[in-house]
């Protein structure tokens, strides 16, 4: 006898049926869009293997707040499940999702009491019959075939199958669902502006310490290993060293091998240079540089998802509204500034609707409001295709005050903040 499964557990997975096809966590570089008609590999994993429980995908997106996210994964994960990270209704993933719960209810009591039958009705084609004792039925025609339409004989009935298809009879006489006919129209989600901060003087900046050899408290004659320096308190460690050249070198280069995420090298507290690496992947950095006579200090930021831990800013919490005065911060914005924290106020758009902050103008770094951290950002990171994997960052409404909101980034890169906007998030009808 086959064993049976609660309504819960058939719910749940129906739900996992639908939602096998969302995309995991999405790296900087990759996007992933799937169609809902995806639904039936889904669904045909379910019918073969119900009983059995598998992890679930997430019926909602979210967001990657703080720290928290993943190396090389952006701050909005499964956005384009049926909930996408706002809350708003992805359609017509949501409505087919829907209709699926609607169409399994109708023939619950038939598939968690009835016995299990499965038999072919073609080479590519097969039925998965579910019946009571008392005579209720419920039976998944299923088409397994790609590319082609099939007409299957089914109880003296005759049903046309689409390619890659299951349909439901939760009698077994009239087709209430089928995965691949999709009735739900599509909508769109829209980012309107509310706000953009393009006045200089609304800003206030701090530029950060570039440290050298003589600077951290921490030294060692070896290299140390970054996340268990920092005790994972900061994505930022900083490598220095002092030195001064045993004999003329006419054309010095400076090498580093790294399996971190980015290296920023300075000499002489001067940029020369950075670099990154991809997903699994590190990179080298080979920069041509000029020494001076004397000493010279070499200091290189390691950033990963004497040693010093950390920045400056970081250390002394100058993104929460009671640390602020723990510096002195020029007014205005000075442009092509790496390393610089960034402060301004505004106040909360009206209304419920969801709120983002469109980080496009920026480089790479982190943002906050009210002393809350939204996630890491890089904008400046593309994918294949060249554009930025991710420009909007989720603002949620409790972060929020009416007015005199704190918005502190700190930019590690190069940005400009005078573009950033603060968005409304809606839907509407494509």
């Amino acid at each position: 006898m086959q064993p049976r499964i609660s309504l819960v557990e058939l719910e749940k997975w129906a739900t996992i049926a639908w939602m096998i096809w969302q995309a995991r966590n999405k790296v900087y570089f990759e996007k992933v869009q799937l169609h809902p008609k995806v639904i039936f590999e889904s669904a045909h994993k379910w019918l073969e293997e119900y009983q059995c429980l598998n992890g679930a995908q997430q019926y909602h997106g979210g967001t990657n707040f703080g720290r928290t996210g993943s190396s090389y994964v952006i701050t909005a994960y499964y956005n384009q499940a049926p909930l996408d990270e706002y809350g708003l209704i992805r359609q017509p993933k949501w409505g087919h999702l829907k209709e699926l719960h609607a169409t399994i209810k109708l023939c619950s009591t038939t598939l968690l009491q009835g016995t299990q039958t499965k038999f072919p009705l073609g080479t590519q084609q097969e039925a998965i019959v579910f019946e009571e004792n008392t005579g209720g039925c419920a039976a998944f025609l299923i088409n397994n075939d790609t590319h082609n339409n099939a007409i299957v004989q089914f109880r003296n009935i005759s049903f046309q199958l689409f390619p890659k298809s299951i349909s439901i009879l939760p009698d077994c006489k009239i087709v209430a669902f089928n995965t691949t006919t999709v009735n739900i129209k599509f909508n769109n989600r829209i980012m309107t502006p509310e706000q953009i901060f393009d006045s200089a003087n609304s800003w206030k900046e701090f530029n950060d310490v570039i440290v050298n050899f003589g600077d951290p408290s921490l030294k060692s004659n070896r290299l140390l290993e970054q996340t268990s320096t920092t005790k994972d308190k900061s994505d930022y460690l900083w490598y220095t060293l002092s030195f001064q050249p045993n004999s003329p070198c006419t054309n010095p280069i400076l090498h580093v091998e790294s399996s971190a995420h980015v290296a920023r090298a300075f000499l002489n507290n001067i940029f020369v240079g950075s670099a990154n690496g991809r997903f699994r992947e590190g990179f080298k950095l080979d920069i041509p540089i000029q020494l001076n006579n004397g000493m010279n200090n070499i200091s290189i930021l390691s950033v990963m998802v004497g040693l010093q831990v950390g920045l400056l800013g970081e250390d002394l919490k100058i993104y929460e509204e009671e640390n602020l005065g723990n510096v002195v911060r020029n007014n205005g914005i000075s442009p092509n500034q790496r390393f610089t924290w960034y402060k301004t106020l505004f106040d909360a758009p009206m209304g419920n609707d969801p709120v983002a902050l469109n980080l496009s103008s920026m480089g790479k770094g982190e943002a906050w409001v009210n002393g809350q951290s939204i996630g890491r950002y890089w904008s400046s990171y593309h994918d294949d295709k060249g554009n930025p994997s991710q420009i909007m960052y989720h603002v949620p409404r409790s972060f929020l005050k009416p007015s005199g909101n704190l918005l502190v980034l700190l930019e590690e890169a190069v940005g400009n903040p005078l573009q950033i906007s603060l968005n409304i998030v809606s839907i509407t009808d494509a």
